[in-house]
């Protein structure tokens, strides 16, 4: 990522293709492939202690991995000669480097100190979000309290987000994450699929004159959340009377189009603004958090921006030897370019995490699944992994044999925590003991030897065989807390931002998004004609529109 914004910008590195770092990963990748795990272990005693890194209450082992000291030496010179530190340093101070949209990255200012100075054209955005988020504490104060009344005079106990994309992944992770510490006189809804069954099933069991809806879109024109946000405005008018004055005790907006949103009947003193330098999927700690600052509280709210921001801080100065999003960037680049891996599973073995990896979906493979570089050349090279996962130990039960014992090649980060939010007896004994075993059993196996030896019949022998050197991350915390929340978040968020820059790709614009909706609002009006249209698609979504009015 360069500083320049104008549409003719070209990177200053050298080719991914042609830097030396690279030619000489891909000689260094013919010695590591058949090498085994056991062996690099077995040859390196230390190797455990070694391939550690730690910062900000985070604890990384990447000793599982595929990797020798001259790997990691080899990928940390490929980030030097892609400028890596220079991308870091231009993102920080505000550049815009989304050159496709002239627009600067600064996720990182959502968390900066009070007093910070980060300047867009001028201004100093850093005291924007602090006015929005000392709006939003106030605001958050009075429902919590119960000091804001609906229109009846009741007080709030169901906040419903609706929302898409980052305005919702963001919210609901979070409020997943954060439940522990959420208030429990207070009942929450999320709401994002424009199936009318989402809706429906959210709002079924609440009182309208005890739920307040939170509308989430930047333009205040998203199809999806503004077509459920004005029939959740149906839903609550109509069973509080039919008086549209009510709109404005029951509804709030998370946007900057003051002139939609009064439109709509919110008054603009309840409307929460943020900016075009924050990605919907880098958003969650901004305004689109108001449902996460309602549920926890502003202290925890600020707790978990406080964790976001000393993972900045981190990603921002450490050497990149020592740099936790750094190592895991580069990892994934050294599995998805070298190994031909096509996918990552991020596993937390935490109940409250459930939702982690659905949010990772959207921050790394919106941000990284492209296919040209800064100059729109084709890439020819592989970018953006597919992201997935599930809690442990749930998943055990379901895909870890194809992990185990499958064709494919699949990285693993597992995700654990020292103290339980829940202690439960032996429960989070045996949840530890199966992550720590899931990472030793993928990383040795277990061989025909070892088997016999077990009395197991030869004709059985090759189904019970685990090839292993199945690589893995562990990372390992304390406790999951609002701030540790923030601190993982962050690292993904900088992982993603590290492989972005050394791809040669915008990690942070989303065309690929465009072009089906371009079309649904094409077709929409076809389906919905009462009389027969005339229609110019091709054969196929021809014959199926004209199917589907006849079956509806």
């Amino acid at each position: 990522m360069a500083t320049s914004a104008t549409p003719g910008y070209t990177p200053k590195a050298e080719p991914l293709a042609k830097r030396k770092a690279w030619l000489d990963l891909q000689n260094h990748y013919q010695e590591v492939r058949p090498q085994h795990l056991k062996k690099l272990f077995a040859e390196d005693p230390q190797r455990g202690e070694r391939m550690t890194a730690e910062a900000v209450g985070i604890f990384l082992d990447y000793s599982k991995n595929r990797i020798t000291d001259r790997t990691v030496q080899l990928l940390i010179q490929l980030a030097e000669e892609s400028g890596l530190r220079s991308n870091i340093d231009a993102m920080f101070r505000g550049e815009k480097i989304n050159f496709t949209e002239k627009r600067a990255v600064l996720h990182v200012a959502l968390r900066a100190p009070r007093g910070t100075s980060i300047l867009v054209d001028g201004q100093n955005v850093v005291a924007d979000v602090h006015a929005v988020l000392d709006k939003m504490t106030e605001f958050s104060n009075r429902v919590r309290s119960g000091a804001w009344k609906g229109h009846s005079g009741k007080r709030i106990r169901n906040i419903v987000n609706i929302g898409i994309g980052g305005s919702d992944l963001g919210p609901v992770m979070a409020y997943e994450a954060l439940k522990h510490y959420r208030e429990r006189d207070l009942t929450f809804r999320f709401v994002s699929n424009v199936d009318g069954t989402d809706l429906a099933e959210a709002a079924r069991d609440l009182d309208a004159a005890e739920t307040l809806f939170i509308v989430s879109s930047k333009t205040f024109t998203t199809l999806e959340t503004m077509t459920n946000a004005h029939s959740a405005r149906a839903w609550s008018v109509a069973a509080l009377g039919g008086d549209e004055q009510s709109v404005a005790k029951h509804f709030v907006a998370v946007s900057t189009n003051a002139a939609e949103v009064t439109k709509f009947g919110i008054d603009t003193a309840n409307m929460f603004g943020f900016w075009d330098w924050v990605g919907g999927r880098y958003s969650m700690d901004s305004a689109i958090g108001l449902s996460t600052m309602l549920a926890i509280g502003p202290d925890h709210f600020r707790s978990m921006l406080h964790g976001f921001r000393e993972m900045d801080e981190h990603f921002h100065t450490a050497p990149f030897a020592q740099n936790l999003p750094v190592l895991m960037g580069l990892l994934g680049i050294w599995y998805t370019d070298f190994f031909g891996a096509q996918t990552v599973a991020v596993l937390p073995y935490e109940q409250y995490l459930k939702r982690f990896p659905a949010y990772l979906q959207q921050l790394t493979m919106e941000s990284n699944g492209k296919q040209v570089t800064f100059d729109g050349s084709k890439v020819n090279y592989a970018t953006g992994p597919i992201y997935w996962g599930e809690p442990g130990t749930s998943g055990q039960h379901s895909f870890y044999q194809l992990i185990h014992q499958g064709t494919r090649l699949i990285p693993c980060d597992f995700i654990a925590f020292a103290q339980p939010l829940n202690p439960l007896g032996r429960h989070h004994d045996m949840l530890i003991a199966n992550v720590f075993a899931q990472t030793e059993a993928l990383a040795f196996g277990k061989t025909p030897e070892q088997v016999k030896d077990e009395g197991t019949p030869d004709w059985l022998v090759p189904h019970r065989v685990f090839q292993g050197n199945r690589p893995s991350n562990t990372i390992l915390a304390t406790r999951l807390t609002p701030e540790i929340l923030g601190k993982l978040v962050a690292l993904y968020e900088h992982s993603v931002f590290t492989q972005g820059a050394i791809w040669q790709i915008n990690s942070f614009d989303q065309w690929g998004v465009e072009l089906g909706k371009v079309l649904a609002q094409r077709i929409i009006p076809e389906v919905e004609s009462r009389t027969e249209p005339s229609l110019g698609h091709d054969s196929s979504t021809n014959n199926l529109i004209r199917r589907y009015r006849k079956l509806k």
